[in-house]
């Protein structure tokens, strides 16, 4: 996951609703014998004759270099198997691959995020793989449980975690050490007692709050902070309108209200101030890390503090998955899964590209130490994500992310800009749950 290609970013749920729609018309009524991954039993290995594998991926940015390192390796080691990567830009993927899948053209294996899976496997796009999960031995005990319950969908698993990727705070060394702060803020009277101390230093602005990308993320973070849900446990309403909500709404305002913030931060503003040293705090994902390394800006990073009553913070995850193939190749299909336990147990390595290992017996294994992320993982267990709702993204993107924007803008009041795009939310749901048939 890279911010090097941040308008993909910005526009991906919404591309995905197209992509969904379609997915609806191509692969709604398909066979349960084509939802069949394998007959075979999965023993770990693949001794059948040499294989090319297509593996989709969508790691564009700055990952990508790590993510070929490790595919590179593991052909090294697997000289019957050869993986060809198909690296999409995140929009396109999810946009292409129900169409691909359908027309016999897509991937034998691939990786997409944990809130992308639910509305994948409800249109068959994708195949469940309990099986692989049981033959490796994975269980929800090297996992939060979270990041593994959100691999099931109706019972069935559809992915295996390779990493989780969270908000985090960043903030500029040389400011904090001007405005005499010496340790990070953790909760609101913290955070914004170094606000003040960080203007009185003479930085204006210390705090730039987005009006979109990643600023429903925030809004998010806060809600749960807050004691509060975005979206029912069924998934046929919204409820981000509830007090917490507009208690993070409220907050965010605040922040312009009381001068941290310029009025309108056009998206990826924020990141590009903080960058160049205009302003001294920044909330952003995990996947920020090595693109700020390299700059050579004087930075570190910290759990994102808590605002509100508890502490909790926007997360998500890359799951590997397989995808429905008309007529099976078992040979293949072994080999997939022989690249997926292979990439889960090496998951160690790809935290150089700045991600946190889902696994708990990797991420104990010292692999973190010393890095830029090892404070952001020790906080793992107050990590949240989506619900597994089918569809639920694209919903948020159409709602949720407007209602943020409106209200950070003073466009209307965080309360009315809530209940305004909760109520469009729910009916969006509500159609979703037949859809996707409930």
């Amino acid at each position: 996951m890279s911010r090097k290609i941040p308008p993909v970013r910005r526009r991906l749920l919404t591309v995905t609703a197209v992509g969904a729609a379609t997915a609806l018309a191509l692969v709604g009524c398909s066979s349960p014998a084509a939802n069949q991954a394998s007959t075979q039993e999965f023993t770990g290995k693949y001794d059948g004759p040499a294989v090319e594998l297509s593996y989709w991926n969508g790691f564009t940015g700055g990952d990508g270099p790590f993510m070929q390192q490790l595919v590179d390796e593991f052909m090294q080691e697997h000289d019957n198997i050869t993986i060809k990567s198909n690296t999409i830009q995140w929009a396109d993927y999810y946009q292409r691959l129900p169409a691909a899948v359908t027309a016999g053209e897509g991937p034998d294996v691939g990786v997409m995020h944990l809130d992308q899976l639910a509305t994948n496997a409800a249109r068959q796009v994708i195949v469940p793989i309990d099986d692989l999960a049981e033959a490796l031995k994975l269980t929800e005990d090297d996992f939060t449980k979270e990041v593994w319950d959100a691999g099931v969908y109706k019972d069935q698993r559809y992915g295996i975690p390779l990493d989780v990727h969270s908000l985090a705070m960043y903030y500029n060394v040389d400011h904090f050490a001007k405005a005499g702060i010496t340790e990070p803020p953790t909760d609101r009277a913290s955070f914004e007692d170094a606000l003040a101390k960080l203007q009185a230093a003479g930085f204006a602005t210390p705090f730039w709050m987005p009006t979109r990308w990643p600023s429903h993320l925030i809004n998010l973070s806060l809600l749960w902070q807050n004691g509060g849900e975005p979206y029912s446990e069924d998934g046929g309403k919204a409820t981000f309108d509830s007090e917490a909500g507009v208690a993070a709404l409220d907050w965010q305002r605040s922040i312009v209200d009381k001068g941290y913030s310029p009025k309108d931060v056009a998206i990826d503003s924020q990141y590009v101030a903080f960058k160049n040293g205009q302003t001294s705090i920044t909330w952003d994902g995990i996947w920020q890390i090595n693109d700020l390394t390299a700059s050579g800006m004087p930075f570190a990073t910290a759990p994102v503090p808590t605002i509100g009553d508890e502490p909790g913070v926007w997360a998500n995850s890359h799951h590997f998955y397989l995808p429905r193939q008309a007529k099976p190749d078992e040979n293949k299909v072994t080999a997939a899964k022989v690249f997926i336990a292979w990439m889960s147990e090496h998951s160690g390595d790809w935290a150089q590209s700045g991600m946190i290992p889902a696994r708990l017996s990797v991420r104990d294994s010292g692999v973190l130490d010393g890095t830029v992320q090892e404070p952001i993982a020790e906080q793992i267990d107050n990590m949240r994500f989506l619900p597994p709702v089918p569809g639920v993204g694209t919903v948020q993107a159409e709602t949720l992310e407007v209602a943020v924007a409106n209200g950070v803008l003073g466009k209307s009041s965080p309360e009315d800009s809530l209940k305004t795009e909760a109520k469009k939310a729910t009916q969006l749901l509500e159609k979703n749950l037949k859809s996707f048939g409930g």
